[in-house]
């Protein structure tokens, strides 16, 4: 048997053995527990940091938007009308490369894309109005030309007649710059002319402007060269403009000079002036104006809106004619050259139909067979042969006036026979202003008014 002393003492070492297991199981799990107590301390710790850095990138987020609504965005749009404006970039440089800067680089884009559609939309609109109100002046400006050619005609008076002459210049100065107003909306030139002699068409756009007495026209082209219908008055018009721009920007004291010559290519007219030139971007700006390839909206020719070198460009691309403004004058000034290529140009018997007496005549000799001697005519302003009105359907279905060149009655002409030399050309007489003309032309009228009336008398008196 066993006794109770033996079993007491193997219950005691059981219980030893017993405790020991359970004190080292307890030990593990204390451990345990101490570690994962480290785990949830350290994910507490990489929470509260990953907390505080969404918060950093949310603030930074904020202030980058702030950013583009207050300073990106608004440059943006200024630069769409004055390219030299600098946008600035992102807030946080390192914002570049990242999905976030593109982001806010497609917000840009897409403000752009809209403004540009919206600058479209709203120019079309202007053009429009424009042209209708422009219309309207343009018919009221040719009924008045009308009226103030048929005083002139009608009275005798010498400072009536001045007054007059007076008048229907200021006239055509209105009319000009409806006429540019109208083109660079995109209409009609508004008339419509016969095939006429080149050297008439310069003449034209020179008697439009205010001091075109300071012009001086070279003709070298050889006679009876002439434009086609449809490219007279595009050339009148861009003529008066290029020259209009070399008047306003030279001093009153200097001349304008113009040469007109053939070309490989076509006819040349080059103007140049003595003015103040051109900067470098003006030169650039204005090139790419009268270039006429890229769209210009009415918002970018300033503020008063500058129409001439606009109209220029839309009559190079429409009629297929080229501007030149990249070469400096060589009298200091800026020069233009136009370039009338060849399917524009025609040939004009000049024995059948003179050029009239007040355009410059040909440095080129004739030949013995069409040369002619002109007859003497009375000084004038250096006008064109004036068109007489007629009305002809526009391309929107309205009534527009067309004006064709009305032969003048002192352009009679005599020719030589062949085998007789032709006499000397005699120096050409200084042109008139048209106060001059007008009072030369007052006191034929006045002449002739008194001849019949002796001559009335005369007859009285022998009855």
């Amino acid at each position: 048997m066993i006794e109770i002393p033996d079993l007491a003492a193997g219950g005691l070492a059981a219980g030893t053995v017993l405790a020991f297991v359970l004190g080292g199981g307890l030990l593990r799990s204390r451990r345990h527990q101490a570690r994962q107590g480290e785990e949830i301390a350290a994910l507490r710790s990489h929470l509260d940091g990953a907390r505080q850095e969404l918060g950093r990138s949310s603030d930074a987020f904020t202030a980058e938007i702030v950013h583009l609504a207050n300073q990106r965005m608004p440059a943006e749009a200024t630069r769409a009308a004055h390219p030299h404006i600098q946008v600035p970039g992102p807030l946080h440089p390192e914002v570049d490369g990242t999905p976030v800067g593109a982001g806010l680089d497609s917000i840009l884009d897409g403000l752009l894309t809209a403004m540009a559609q919206e600058r479209r939309r709203v120019d079309a609109a202007a053009r429009a109005g424009m042209r209708g109100a422009t219309r309207d002046i343009q018919a009221g400006l040719y009924r008045l030309q009308d009226v103030l050619r048929g005083m002139q005609e009608h009275y005798d008076d010498p400072e009536l007649s001045q007054t007059l002459f007076a008048l229907d210049h200021e006239n055509e100065q209105s009319l000009r710059r409806a006429q540019v107003t109208a083109v660079v909306c995109g209409a009609w030139v508004g008339l419509a002319r016969e095939e006429s002699h080149l050297v008439e068409a310069v003449t034209g756009g020179q008697s439009r402007l205010v001091g075109y007495h300071r012009v001086q026209i070279n003709n070298h082209l050889e006679p009876g060269m002439a434009l086609v219908s449809h490219a007279v008055e595009p050339v009148a018009i861009i003529v008066a403009e290029l020259l209009d721009n070399a008047l306003r920007h030279s001093a009153p004291d200097t001349e304008v000079v113009v040469h007109l010559e053939r070309a490989h290519h076509g006819v040349s007219i080059t103007i140049d002036d003595s003015g103040v030139g051109m900067a470098t971007d003006e030169r650039a700006y204005a090139q790419r104006m009268v270039a006429g390839r890229d769209p210009i909206l009415l918002s970018e020719l300033g503020d008063p809106p500058r129409m001439g070198l606009a109209a220029i460009g839309q009559l190079t691309r429409k009629f297929d004619l080229a501007v030149d403004l990249s070469s400096p004058s060589p009298y200091g000034g800026v020069r233009a050259v136009l370039l009338v290529k060849n399917h524009l140009l025609s040939k004009i018997d000049p024995a059948e139909r003179p050029p009239a007496a007040s355009t410059p005549r040909s440095t080129r000799p004739e030949a013995p067979a069409e040369r002619v001697t002109h007859a003497k005519a009375l000084p004038a302003a250096p006008v064109a042969a004036r068109p007489a009105v007629i009305h002809e359907p526009a391309p929107d279905g309205e009534v527009l006036p067309q004006r064709r060149r009305r032969v003048r009655a002192d352009a009679a002409t005599a020719h030589v026979r062949p085998e007789e030399p032709a006499a000397p050309a005699a120096p050409r007489a200084r042109e008139r202003t048209p106060e001059e003309a007008a009072a030369a032309l007052g006191a034929l009228q006045s002449g002739t008014a008194a001849a019949r009336s002796a001559l009335e008398t005369e007859g009285n008196d022998a009855r």
